[in-house]
């Protein structure tokens, strides 16, 4: 059932009456608003919960800081000059970076078309300054954070423009991508658009020409990761799959990522991204055999082997499993020492890293049942139990592998067609 919900004007006179007509303490008026509405059923995940003081005085002034900022930009962007507008502009940035509440608030009073009349300003100014551009992309990118609803044509001949135009500037190229992947993320329609009128390129080549600038590496890389999910849930069927192979054929995905992983051998954060970027392009079987002719198979195991104790280790892991659906790799891994690693991984980790050495267990036996007793000789089945024992989300695909791997288990019946029938 779908909770009740409130503007953010009924709820800032709920926090005044509690100020004024019963006396508390503005902790304790928004504190008494937030149970009332709550008790009530009314969700307030998009509700602003701030105390008098950020509330209008009665003559219909802006109330909060991020609607004053708004106003601000609202009022000064015909008549003052850009740079003159730059603190205003990183103060509404700022704004929306504290909660998605603020940012919900800023577009129902008209925040994208403001934003997006800066960033078209910038970029038409005669004396157009990069640092410019970037302040008003960044802000564009912070309000589109969990609302790519906002995005449309306009706002995408904007984005597309500015990486295209200043392809040479890491700053802007990388607040442009930023809002490239919010307003792709969990909308279809974006995705299939922004593909549409040529975004790939732009995403690989970013990587590319800026292999020194890990944060842009790393922005670039979800970028592309995010093209490929299929999590709109408004939608039927996406294109993730179709994607995935545009961005391996087309736009030589592959060759781009891993040579960005070999860049950066001491930097966790973005050797995850790119391991899961990798493991989203790897949709078919000769993906696989490409990324392990790449060295992608190589950097797997070296970069395993050096982080096995940290996080990295898990989208090593996942990364490892998507390109072992191949039997030829499968091969490869083993012959490199890939389950003497796994082992150790899973001695040092029960949990997340475990859960994915065990899908890669199970991927490294599928159709080769001969690699079956080597892998139990090292001990897996009993961290496999371990494993199954301690985390409960483990349970399922632990003893998926212990049956892929020939060992016995115990399954639990679910449903047993007792005390009633599904009808009722």
């Amino acid at each position: 059932m779908a909770k009740r919900r409130i503007t953010q004007e009924t709820f800032d006179a709920a926090v005044r009456e509690n100020v004024e007509d019963l006396e508390m303490d503005p902790d304790e008026a928004v504190r008494e608003a937030v149970e009332q509405f709550e008790s009530q059923g009314v969700d307030l995940s998009c509700i602003v919960k701030a105390g008098p003081s950020e509330l209008s005085d009665g003559q219909g002034e802006p109330t909060h800081t991020i609607l004053k900022a708004l106003d601000s930009l609202r009022k000064g962007r015909e008549s003052v000059s850009l740079p003159e507008m730059a603190e205003e502009l990183k103060c509404f940035t700022e704004q929306c970076s504290l909660g998605f509440a603020q940012r919900y608030l800023a577009a129902q009073k008209d925040a994208y078309p403001i934003i997006l009349s800066y960033c078209k300003k910038s970029m038409e100014e005669e004396e157009e300054e990069e640092e410019g551009v970037a302040t008003t992309l960044s802000a564009f990118a912070a309000l589109t954070d969990g609302q790519p609803d906002l995005l449309e044509a306009e706002g995408r001949q904007i984005l597309l423009g500015a990486l295209k135009k200043y392809q040479g500037d890491p700053l802007v190229t990388r607040a442009a991508v930023s809002v490239v992947r919010n307003c792709c993320l969990k909308h279809e329609q974006n995705r299939q658009d922004l593909v549409k009128e040529g975004v790939l390129p732009l995403l690989t080549g970013a990587i590319t020409r800026h292999t020194g600038r890990a944060e842009l590496v790393k922005e670039a890389s979800a970028a592309l990761r995010v093209m490929t999910f299929d999590d709109d849930v408004r939608v039927t069927f996406g294109h993730a799959h179709d994607h995935a192979k545009m961005i391996v054929l087309d736009h030589n995905g592959l060759k781009v990522l891993i040579e960005a992983a070999k860049v950066y051998h001491d930097n966790p954060p973005l050797l995850s991204e790119l391991c899961a970027a990798l493991s989203r392009l790897a949709v078919r079987n000769e993906f696989c055999q490409d990324i392990c002719d790449l060295g992608g198979l190589k950097l797997m195991m070296t970069l395993l082997a050096d982080n096995y104790e940290s996080d990295l280790s898990r989208q090593v892991l996942s990364a490892m499993r998507a390109i072992a659906g191949n039997d030829d790799v499968k091969d490869a891994v083993v012959a490199a020492g890939g389950v003497q690693l796994i082992v150790i991984v899973m001695n040092k980790h029960a949990h997340n890293p475990a859960k994915q050495a065990c899908m890669l267990l199970r991927n490294l036996v599928a159709h080769m049942q001969n690699y079956c007793q080597p892998i139990l000789d090292m001990g897996a089945e009993t961290l496999i139990g371990k494993a199954v024992q301690k985390h409960p989300d483990c349970a399922d695909v632990g003893k998926a592998a212990l049956r892929d791997l020939g060992c016995k288990v115990e399954l639990r019946e679910l449903w047993t067609g007792t005390h009633g029938s599904l009808s009722n």
